[in-house]
């Protein structure tokens, strides 16, 4: 029985766009990769993406589901202040949409927004240095990555405008003492993005272990290098190629995101 099935959500397919339907599916997978790799955080944190043709709704998770209980009809439409705007049997967190707003309301292509508290994220974001150039994961993700200082739980609407401004041009953000925050046009964009600094936050926290005299630096210049040659801070459609992978593999283990 799929987890569609046990927890019986009522399917919305109907009820909406054919562009909204694809960017549910989408954001369910996303939540469902998030969990797969084991960066979610119980029901905490958020993933949330813009309605297509609907510049101020956007989906984001039902409070009290775990991440790999998401499907595409479970998913509540809501406005930048975190109201519903679409009937539906679930409740949100609007305090968590707080962080999301802000980047959404950007006007930039931070369609699709992730903020996660994982291990190792969190383990970097309390590091002075921040994330340092130890592989070529984090010299790739360097170069679209901004900083935003603790300031509490998220739940001062004012400091959305410092969380902006800290963000600048950047799609990729650390959030100190918090944890990450990636951004992209779609979900396939912002989850590699994502998928990139997790990786690259576990890639230091292992490499520290050895303990600071024992690392390998890379030569001046070779990281700015590195992080032009990628394009993760310019292009669009970064993440169109490996998506469909992704999917083939929530799809072998459960397609209920899909619901």
């Amino acid at each position: 029985m799929s987890v569609a099935e046990q927890l019986s959500f009522p399917g919305v397919r109907e009820q909406v766009s054919d562009a909204e339907w694809q960017q549910r599916v989408d954001l369910a997978a996303t939540y469902r990769l998030v969990a797969h790799y084991g960066w979610d955080d119980l029901i905490y944190t958020h993933i949330s993406a813009r309605v297509p043709g609907e510049d101020n709704h956007f989906l984001i998770n039902p409070y009290g589901l775990t991440f790999d209980e998401i499907t595409a009809s479970s998913l509540v439409k809501i406005d930048l202040d975190g109201e519903i705007v679409m009937d539906t049997p679930f409740k949100v967190n609007p305090a968590g949409f707080t962080i999301h707003s802000a980047v959404h309301s950007t006007g930039k292509d931070a369609h699709c927004v992730i903020h996660t508290h994982s291990n190792d994220g969190v383990a970097v974001s309390a590091q002075k240095e921040g994330l340092l150039p130890l592989s070529q994961t984090a010299m790739i993700v360097a170069a679209d990555l901004a900083y935003h200082d603790y300031e509490g739980i998220a739940l001062d609407l004012d400091e959305r405008e410092r969380l902006i401004a800290d963000l600048g041009d950047k799609h990729s953000m650390i959030l100190r003492n918090h944890g990450l925050l990636t951004t992209g046009a779609t979900c396939p964009d912002a989850f590699l993005r994502l998928f990139f600094l997790e990786r690259a936050c576990t890639m230091q926290v292992r490499a520290l272990s050895a303990g600071r005299e024992a690392m390998q630096m890379p030569d001046q210049g070779v990281p700015e290098k590195t992080g032009n040659q990628a394009k993760f801070n310019s292009a669009n459609g970064i993440g169109d190629l490996a998506w469909p992978a992704l999917l083939r593999t929530l799809d072998r283990n459960d397609p209920s995101y899909r619901d």
